[in-house]
């Protein structure tokens, strides 16, 4: 394991010491979960966009999409547990 030095405002390292005490676990073993916790959630958002803009450039190649009202009723359909039939792409326009 690698060491890294970082300066954190006095007032920081006590509320990190405090709240790591309320957990049980040293404030070293906090910042490395919090750490651990922030990288996780940039890596999942960062996935999260690259299938984003993977679909969104696949729906400007097809120009299939599902109009509003379909997706409402579907979606309301599916809230009050009815089945419903599947709803059918259609190209945009433009």
């Amino acid at each position: 394991m690698s060491t890294t030095t970082i300066r954190i405002p006095e007032k920081l390292k006590t509320r990190v010491a405090r709240a790591a005490k309320q957990a049980g676990t040293t404030a070293h073993g906090f910042m490395l979960e919090a750490i651990a916790e922030k990288a996780d959630a940039a890596e999942q958002r960062n996935g999260f966009l690259r299938e984003a803009d993977a679909r969104f450039t696949e729906i400007v190649a097809s120009g299939s999409t599902l109009a509003w009202s379909d997706v409402r009723r579907l979606l309301l359909s599916q809230a009050s547990s009815e089945s419903s039939s599947r709803t059918r792409t259609r190209k945009s326009a433009g």
